[in-house]
């Protein structure tokens, strides 16, 4: 009786966090009419698809789609470059105060970015960088504290020999970082990108702080907007948030495999 109690455990669990998506879904399909019965219908007697479209139109979250896509991909690819090149440098370089750098680096993640927010703000706009989408991009390209742990945590685990043996064959330094190193973390820079997409994605502290311009609005600014305009249309409320939340799904769904493993391989060395 074990496994059955087992199973049925594991549906009630996935149903409490099913319902909620579901409920966004149907009633972003759900007519008018129906939105307010009760007691609440969960299938809607006509699928009205349409409700997308015509919520989509509202406000231009095409604009807003381009500035998360932007802000999200250099993002990403500024913490993958930072990240990768800072926790090789602690891994594989021994130099004086090394490991009190580390600690430095550590200690940062006990600061809230709440205590950061305001000097950041007066740094970024003494650089006239408030209402641009800077602020959101650049600090990703210096680094951060947990995931350069996470990826040396990575290369403790890979075998000094192979550096050796690139070594002996005439690799620099940045050859043995491009051409070994690189290739072997791939999980754990998967997993590095599907993180910081998704804390970029759903970001909505950052942009309300430095940006005015509603051009220049990500979805989730965007989506906070819509809801103060529209905060009775519920079904075109529940329509954009669903189609605000496609992506990092399907990032989440199609990578999953490689965080698991990116986590498992990163080990407890050093």
């Amino acid at each position: 009786m074990r496994k059955p109690f087992v199973y049925a455990l594991l549906v009630f669990c996935s149903l409490l966090f099913i319902a909620p998506l579901f409920w966004a879904v149907t009633t972003a399909l759900k007519s008018q009419t129906e939105l307010y019965l009760f007691p609440p219908k969960w299938i809607p007697s006509v699928w009205k698809f349409s409700n997308f479209a015509e919520a989509w139109t509202v406000q231009p979250f095409n604009v807003f789609l381009r500035n998360t896509v932007v802000v999200t991909l250099m993002s990403t690819l500024g913490q993958l470059i930072s990240c990768a090149l800072v926790a090789y440098g602690f891994a594989r370089f021994a130099f004086k105060g090394r490991d009190f750098l580390f600690l430095v680096v550590l200690a940062t993640m006990m600061i809230p970015w709440e205590v950061t927010m305001i000097p950041q703000y007066m740094e970024f706009n003494y650089l006239g960088w408030i209402n641009t989408l800077k602020p959101l991009i650049v600090p990703s390209w210096f680094g951060s504290a947990y995931f350069i742990f996470l990826l040396r945590q990575f290369i403790l685990t890979i075998p000094r020999e192979l550096d050796e043996a690139a070594t002996i064959d005439g690799a620099s330094k940045m050859g043995i970082f491009a051409r070994i190193i690189v290739p072997l973390m791939g999980p754990s820079l998967i997993l590095v990108a599907v993180f910081q997409m998704m804390n970029c994605w759903n970001d909505y502290l950052g942009p309300l702080i430095f940006l005015n311009d509603q051009m220049k609005y990500t979805l989730t600014l965007g989506l906070s907007q819509f809801k103060g305009m529209y905060g009775v249309d519920m079904q075109s409320i529940m329509a954009i948030t669903v189609l605000i939340s496609i992506p990092p799904l399907a990032v989440f769904f199609f990578a999953q495999r490689f965080i698991v493993g990116g986590i498992a391989g990163t080990g407890i060395k050093g």
